[in-house]
């Protein structure tokens, strides 16, 4: 069974590979994504940047990030190739769909675990929005405290 699951890709690119290098790498990765049915959700070019330490003789790389969705076979299929890739010098898979997930389902806890306090308060479950914080209606104070400024009105 090939579940399709998100992950993001980070891989740095060795600081004397040309823009179209980096362009090629981009779309060797995009084929092997269509070649196992995935998608390519997100590419971001972050550019070049220091590294935290020295790797290999190089202190500063191109960072790339994609957000990838697709099955275990396929990223194993990328990592595969991104390790002999001589112009990569670091990259890193992270499954990022079981994070949304937890972080949906406490935001969700979250709302219900509100309403059910505000209902037991005698309070309706959603707050109305003149009670939300931040959200303050501008409708009295659109006069930005100007009342006794001559020439505010």
């Amino acid at each position: 069974m090939s579940q399709n699951r998100q992950y993001e890709l980070v891989y740095i690119v060795s600081p004397d590979t040309s823009e179209q290098a980096i362009a090629d790498l981009h779309t060797q990765v995009e084929q092997i994504v269509q070649r196992f049915n995935g998608t390519l959700d997100k590419t971001e070019n972050w550019g070049r940047r220091k590294l935290a330490y020295e790797i290999g003789k190089a202190r500063e790389g191109t960072y790339v990030v994609e957000t990838i969705t697709g099955s275990g076979e396929l990223m194993k299929e990328i990592d595969r190739r991104l390790r002999v890739t001589d112009s990569i010098i670091r990259h890193l898979v992270v499954r990022i769909d079981e994070a949304i997930r937890v972080a949906d389902r406490l935001r969700d806890e979250r709302k219900a675990t509100q309403a059910r306090r505000r209902v037991a308060r005698g309070l309706p479950p959603e707050p109305s929005p003149s009670e939300r914080r931040g959200d303050r209606d501008m409708d009295d104070s659109d006069d930005l405290g100007l009342e006794g400024v001559e020439g505010a009105r």
